[in-house]
Protein backbone atom coordinates (compact mmCIF):
# COMPACT_ATOMS: atom_id res chain seq x y z
CA UNK A 1 0.00 0.00 0.00
CA UNK A 2 1.80 3.22 -1.15
CA UNK A 3 1.29 6.15 1.48
CA UNK A 4 0.37 9.53 0.08
CA UNK A 5 2.68 12.55 0.87
CA UNK A 6 3.18 16.09 -0.02
CA UNK A 7 6.10 17.33 -1.14
CA UNK A 8 7.80 21.08 0.27
CA UNK A 9 10.71 22.56 -1.97
CA UNK A 10 12.49 25.36 0.29
CA UNK A 11 13.82 27.90 -1.59
CA UNK A 12 15.90 30.99 -0.13
CA UNK A 13 17.59 33.75 -2.57
CA UNK A 14 19.67 35.09 0.05
CA UNK A 15 22.50 32.25 -0.47
CA UNK A 16 25.70 33.22 0.96
CA UNK A 17 27.80 31.31 -2.20
CA UNK A 18 25.41 31.61 -4.99
CA UNK A 19 23.41 34.32 -4.06
CA UNK A 20 19.74 34.62 -5.95
CA UNK A 21 20.68 30.86 -6.46
CA UNK A 22 16.84 29.22 -7.08
CA UNK A 23 16.50 31.28 -10.27
CA UNK A 24 19.95 30.44 -11.59
CA UNK A 25 19.95 29.51 -14.99
CA UNK A 26 20.35 25.78 -16.32
CA UNK A 27 20.26 24.94 -19.92
CA UNK A 28 17.30 27.72 -20.48
CA UNK A 29 15.43 26.59 -17.51
CA UNK A 30 15.95 28.54 -13.51
CA UNK A 31 17.27 26.09 -11.20
CA UNK A 32 14.20 26.13 -9.26
CA UNK A 33 12.24 25.33 -12.04
CA UNK A 34 14.36 21.90 -12.79
CA UNK A 35 13.39 21.11 -9.21
CA UNK A 36 10.03 21.52 -9.62
CA UNK A 37 9.62 19.34 -12.37
CA UNK A 38 11.55 16.73 -11.02
CA UNK A 39 9.20 16.75 -7.94
CA UNK A 40 6.52 16.50 -10.37
CA UNK A 41 7.46 13.15 -11.28
CA UNK A 42 7.26 11.64 -8.34
CA UNK A 43 4.18 9.93 -6.67
CA UNK A 44 3.15 13.16 -4.60
CA UNK A 45 -0.33 14.69 -4.43
CA UNK A 46 0.77 18.01 -4.16
CA UNK A 47 4.26 20.11 -4.54
CA UNK A 48 4.62 24.03 -3.44
CA UNK A 49 7.73 25.96 -3.57
CA UNK A 50 8.26 28.04 0.16
CA UNK A 51 10.00 31.06 0.00
CA UNK A 52 10.17 34.51 1.74
CA UNK A 53 11.44 36.31 -1.87
CA UNK A 54 8.50 37.78 -4.42
CA UNK A 55 10.98 37.06 -7.41
CA UNK A 56 11.35 33.39 -6.66
CA UNK A 57 7.20 33.36 -6.00
CA UNK A 58 7.04 35.35 -9.25
CA UNK A 59 9.31 33.08 -11.27
CA UNK A 60 7.42 29.59 -9.60
CA UNK A 61 3.89 31.23 -10.71
CA UNK A 62 5.05 31.92 -13.77
CA UNK A 63 5.97 28.89 -15.14
CA UNK A 64 2.73 27.24 -13.38
CA UNK A 65 4.01 26.12 -10.02
CA UNK A 66 2.70 26.42 -6.54
CA UNK A 67 4.24 28.86 -4.30
CA UNK A 68 3.41 29.59 -0.33
CA UNK A 69 5.00 32.85 0.46
CA UNK A 70 6.95 32.67 3.99
CA UNK A 71 8.25 34.85 6.35
CA UNK A 72 11.42 35.88 5.60
CA UNK A 73 12.82 35.22 10.05
CA UNK A 74 12.96 31.68 9.99
CA UNK A 75 15.80 29.82 10.85
CA UNK A 76 16.00 27.29 8.98
CA UNK A 77 13.98 25.41 6.25
CA UNK A 78 11.97 23.08 8.44
CA UNK A 79 10.64 26.12 9.81
CA UNK A 80 9.45 27.65 6.87
CA UNK A 81 7.65 24.35 6.18
CA UNK A 82 5.76 24.11 9.05
CA UNK A 83 4.27 27.65 8.25
CA UNK A 84 3.23 25.84 4.83
CA UNK A 85 2.04 22.90 6.77
CA UNK A 86 -0.28 25.46 8.83
CA UNK A 87 -1.30 27.80 5.70
CA UNK A 88 -2.46 25.43 3.69
CA UNK A 89 -4.14 23.48 6.81
CA UNK A 90 -2.50 20.13 5.93
CA UNK A 91 -3.44 17.73 8.72
CA UNK A 92 -0.85 16.56 11.62
CA UNK A 93 -0.42 12.85 9.86
CA UNK A 94 0.64 14.09 6.56
CA UNK A 95 3.67 13.25 4.84
CA UNK A 96 5.72 15.84 3.88
CA UNK A 97 9.19 15.40 1.64
CA UNK A 98 11.20 18.34 2.39
CA UNK A 99 13.65 18.05 -1.26
CA UNK A 100 15.76 20.86 -1.32
CA UNK A 101 15.37 23.90 -3.81
CA UNK A 102 19.55 23.43 -5.10
CA UNK A 103 18.76 19.56 -5.98
CA UNK A 104 17.29 19.86 -9.58
CA UNK A 105 19.04 15.93 -9.92
CA UNK A 106 17.00 14.38 -7.54
CA UNK A 107 15.60 10.99 -8.94
CA UNK A 108 11.75 10.80 -8.55
CA UNK A 109 11.86 7.56 -7.47
CA UNK A 110 14.19 8.52 -4.44
CA UNK A 111 11.79 11.28 -3.54
CA UNK A 112 8.70 8.81 -3.48
CA UNK A 113 11.01 6.26 -1.70
CA UNK A 114 11.91 8.60 1.43
CA UNK A 115 8.37 9.15 1.76
CA UNK A 116 7.16 5.08 1.86
CA UNK A 117 10.01 4.44 4.22
CA UNK A 118 9.04 6.82 6.53
CA UNK A 119 5.39 5.41 6.49
CA UNK A 120 6.58 1.56 6.56
CA UNK A 121 9.14 2.28 9.70
CA UNK A 122 8.40 3.33 12.99
CA UNK A 123 10.53 6.75 13.10
CA UNK A 124 10.20 9.96 13.36
CA UNK A 125 12.11 10.85 10.23
CA UNK A 126 13.06 9.39 7.04
CA UNK A 127 16.05 9.88 4.92
CA UNK A 128 18.35 8.34 2.06
CA UNK A 129 21.96 7.68 1.91
CA UNK A 130 24.64 5.67 -0.76
CA UNK A 131 27.88 3.73 -0.60
CA UNK A 132 31.34 5.96 -0.66
CA UNK A 133 34.83 5.07 -0.95
CA UNK A 134 37.10 5.93 1.78
CA UNK A 135 38.84 8.69 -0.71
CA UNK A 136 34.96 10.55 -1.03
CA UNK A 137 34.38 10.07 2.57
CA UNK A 138 36.63 12.12 3.45
CA UNK A 139 35.33 15.39 2.22
CA UNK A 140 33.30 17.42 5.44
CA UNK A 141 30.97 18.83 2.86
CA UNK A 142 29.74 15.14 2.62
CA UNK A 143 27.92 14.07 5.74
CA UNK A 144 28.26 10.85 6.72
CA UNK A 145 26.29 8.67 8.85
CA UNK A 146 26.39 5.02 11.07
CA UNK A 147 23.07 2.98 11.63
CA UNK A 148 22.50 -0.12 13.52
CA UNK A 149 21.45 -3.34 12.18
CA UNK A 150 17.32 -2.35 11.57
CA UNK A 151 18.44 1.16 9.28
CA UNK A 152 17.84 3.63 12.57
CA UNK A 153 20.62 6.31 12.21
CA UNK A 154 23.31 6.06 15.30
CA UNK A 155 25.20 9.50 14.27
CA UNK A 156 25.63 12.26 11.60
CA UNK A 157 28.92 13.47 11.22
CA UNK A 158 31.25 15.48 8.60
CA UNK A 159 34.11 13.72 10.09
CA UNK A 160 34.46 9.95 8.63
CA UNK A 161 32.66 7.56 10.34
CA UNK A 162 33.16 4.91 11.67
CA UNK A 163 37.16 5.46 12.01
CA UNK A 164 38.71 2.30 10.42
CA UNK A 165 40.85 1.10 13.37
CA UNK A 166 40.94 -2.11 12.42
CA UNK A 167 41.23 -1.81 8.45
CA UNK A 168 37.90 -3.68 7.71
CA UNK A 169 36.02 -0.69 6.84
CA UNK A 170 35.48 -0.86 2.78
CA UNK A 171 32.49 1.38 2.35
CA UNK A 172 31.02 4.19 3.89
CA UNK A 173 27.60 5.33 3.64
CA UNK A 174 27.28 8.84 2.55
CA UNK A 175 24.03 11.05 3.51
CA UNK A 176 21.55 12.18 1.13
CA UNK A 177 19.75 15.31 2.24
CA UNK A 178 16.47 14.40 1.75
CA UNK A 179 13.63 14.01 4.66
CA UNK A 180 10.41 12.55 5.16
CA UNK A 181 8.64 13.98 8.64
CA UNK A 182 4.29 14.08 9.29
CA UNK A 183 3.54 17.54 10.45
CA UNK A 184 3.06 16.45 14.17
CA UNK A 185 6.56 15.51 14.01
CA UNK A 186 7.69 19.15 12.29
CA UNK A 187 5.64 20.91 14.98
CA UNK A 188 7.50 19.06 17.60
CA UNK A 189 10.90 19.71 15.83
CA UNK A 190 10.72 23.13 15.41
CA UNK A 191 9.50 23.70 19.00
CA UNK A 192 13.49 21.67 20.01
CA UNK A 193 15.93 23.69 21.30
CA UNK A 194 19.65 23.53 19.17
CA UNK A 195 21.80 20.90 20.88
CA UNK A 196 25.52 20.98 21.13
CA UNK A 197 26.45 18.26 18.66
CA UNK A 198 24.10 20.26 16.08
CA UNK A 199 25.84 23.24 16.95
CA UNK A 200 29.52 21.34 16.43
CA UNK A 201 28.85 19.72 12.93
CA UNK A 202 26.36 22.29 11.87
CA UNK A 203 23.70 19.26 11.03
CA UNK A 204 19.94 19.87 12.18
CA UNK A 205 18.91 16.28 11.96
CA UNK A 206 21.75 15.75 15.12
CA UNK A 207 18.79 17.94 16.91
CA UNK A 208 16.04 14.87 16.30
CA UNK A 209 19.19 12.53 17.92
CA UNK A 210 19.87 14.19 20.67
CA UNK A 211 16.16 14.25 21.52
CA UNK A 212 15.36 11.07 21.11
CA UNK A 213 14.06 10.88 17.54
CA UNK A 214 14.61 8.30 15.60
CA UNK A 215 15.70 8.97 11.84
CA UNK A 216 15.50 5.58 9.08
CA UNK A 217 18.15 6.06 6.50
CA UNK A 218 17.84 3.35 3.64
CA UNK A 219 20.26 3.11 0.62
CA UNK A 220 18.79 5.16 -2.60
CA UNK A 221 16.94 3.55 -4.85
CA UNK A 222 19.14 5.92 -7.44
CA UNK A 223 22.23 7.91 -6.61
CA UNK A 224 21.16 11.26 -7.29
CA UNK A 225 23.73 13.73 -9.23
CA UNK A 226 25.47 16.79 -7.22
CA UNK A 227 23.68 19.41 -5.59
CA UNK A 228 24.16 22.79 -5.97
CA UNK A 229 26.04 25.16 -3.69
CA UNK A 230 29.04 27.01 -5.58
CA UNK A 231 29.51 28.46 -9.03
CA UNK A 232 31.33 25.56 -9.80
CA UNK A 233 28.53 22.99 -9.13
CA UNK A 234 26.62 24.96 -10.72
CA UNK A 235 28.40 24.28 -14.18
CA UNK A 236 29.10 20.65 -13.28
CA UNK A 237 25.13 20.24 -13.24
CA UNK A 238 24.56 22.73 -16.63
CA UNK A 239 27.24 20.14 -18.11
CA UNK A 240 24.95 17.04 -16.97
CA UNK A 241 21.82 18.10 -17.60
CA UNK A 242 22.67 19.17 -21.48
CA UNK A 243 24.31 15.48 -22.05
CA UNK A 244 20.91 14.15 -20.72
CA UNK A 245 17.80 13.27 -23.16
CA UNK A 246 15.22 15.74 -23.63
Amino acid sequence: MKADFRIVIPARYASVRLPGKPLRDINGKPMIEWVYLAAGQAEASEVVVATDDQRIADVVTGFGGSVCLTDSGHRSGTDRILEVTQKLNWSRDTIVVNLQGDEPLMPALNITQVAQNLARHDCAMATLHKPVDADVAQDPNLVKLVQDKNGKALYFSRSVIPFDRSGAVDRYLGHIGIYAYRVDFIETFSKLPACDLELAESLEQLRALCNGYSIHSAPALVNPGPGIDTEQDLARVTEIMASQPA
